[in-house]
């Protein structure tokens, strides 16, 4: 069994605005992607969410994006790698400073959204990420997609000497190169509870995923993205935890 950290995307409300249910999933996992401003959140919320991080011993990881508090983050932007090296920078040093005022700290980085698809495809893109987490705290770990062939992405790792947590989705389909489907098409995301947990246990077991092609998908993924958005995805978090505490304990 691959010993997988669960974590989950959190800390996205604005102003009066409420988005996810983070109180029921945070004693669920074991890692919080905590948005810092740019694609959602405020100070006021991310307070928030940093406190109840530390209430639950939960780690806490960057969540950064491309500057689209419209889009949600989910908007492909045309910067140079130097302005992703800065918004990088300022959104670490953002939620840090929030962590310090409450004896914790950044833990990871997990871009979001567009910068996250985008640093998969796009060399100077990663590269420029890379830079920023290893100018930054070359200690902390940085989260990106575990696909079919993650042999590039280690590499440059290696080169910026950077931890890789390759990560996977247990409610997203994915394609015959390990990426993920895009939202456009239909059957791109699970919201049958029971395939979710399906498929969260089928990573943990280190077996493989069907891809869209129909071929078999190896992921050799250290943690697992869930998501609580809703009561349902709450309800198969909770399943997926108290599965894999299961298998551990098997």
């Amino acid at each position: 069994m691959n010993d997988l950290l669960l974590n989950c995307d959190i800390g996205e409300s604005f102003g009066a605005w409420t988005m996810g249910l983070d109180a029921e999933v945070m004693p669920y996992i074991d890692c919080a992607n905590i948005a810092c401003g740019f694609h959602a959140s405020d100070p006021s919320v991310m307070r928030k969410t940093v406190a109840l991080a530390v209430a639950h011993d939960v780690r806490i990881g960057a969540h950064t994006a491309y500057q689209d508090l419209v889009g949600f983050g989910r908007r492909s932007m045309d910067c140079t790698p130097q302005e992703v090296e800065d918004l990088m920078l300022y959104q670490i040093g953002a939620l840090e400073g929030i962590c310090r005022s409450q004896g914790t700290r950044v833990s990871y980085v997990k871009p979001h959204g567009a910068l996250y698809q985008d640093m998969m495809r796009k060399p100077a893109t990663l590269r420029a990420v890379m830079s920023a987490v290893a100018k930054y705290d070359r200690q902390l770990p940085l989260m990106l997609m575990c696909t079919r062939d993650n042999s590039a992405a280690q590499a440059l790792g290696d080169e910026f000497g950077l931890t890789l947590w390759f990560e996977a989705f247990a409610d997203r389909a994915y394609d015959a190169a390990g990426f993920l489907v895009s939202r456009s098409l239909p059957g791109a995301v699970h919201h049958d509870s029971e395939v979710i947990v399906s498929q969260a246990l089928t990573l943990a077991r280190g077996e493989a995923l069907q891809a869209s092609d129909g071929s078999a998908l190896h992921l050799a993924a250290q943690t697992l993205c869930v998501h609580g958005d809703n009561a349902s995805s709450v309800a198969a978090v909770q399943r997926i935890r108290q599965a894999f505490d299961s298998l551990v304990q098997a």
